[in-house]
């Protein structure tokens, strides 16, 4: 498996960015797929995820009605549209593929992520 993400950036407080991530490596229209970020001294946490047809998302309560996930299956690529940008939202954002469809087992490499730096 192999995932590049990128799209992160540095934008003040209230700002927007949307991040993608391209998947190789598995067959990325069956798989339930992931967004999750890692602040400095933090746990690495799942922000958001969404099934292989991308008709069902979930959210960190935290993220909620600010960001939204989607996808492309004939791109291979999931998106995070980050709106509504709090200083709390700074870290490395990865992406993963999921081994089940509910989402609870990452099974890409972490990689590196992409930065996304929030300015008050």
């Amino acid at each position: 498996v192999q995932l590049q993400a990128s799209g992160g950036g540095v934008v003040e407080v209230g700002g927007s960015l949307r991040l993608s991530c391209t998947v190789s490596g598995v067959i990325f229209s069956m798989r339930t797929m992931g967004w999750y970020r890692q602040a400095p001294g933090n746990q690495r946490e799942l922000v958001a995820r969404i099934v292989s047809g991308g008709g069902i998302t979930s959210y960190a309560d935290s993220v909620k009605d600010r960001f939204t996930i989607s996808r492309n299956n004939a791109k291979s690529t999931v998106y995070l549209q980050m709106n509504n940008l709090k200083p709390e939202d700074t870290g490395t954002y990865y992406c993963n593929v999921f081994r089940d469809v509910v989402g609870t087992s990452p099974i890409g490499p972490w990689g590196q992520g992409t930065q996304v730096t929030v300015s008050s």
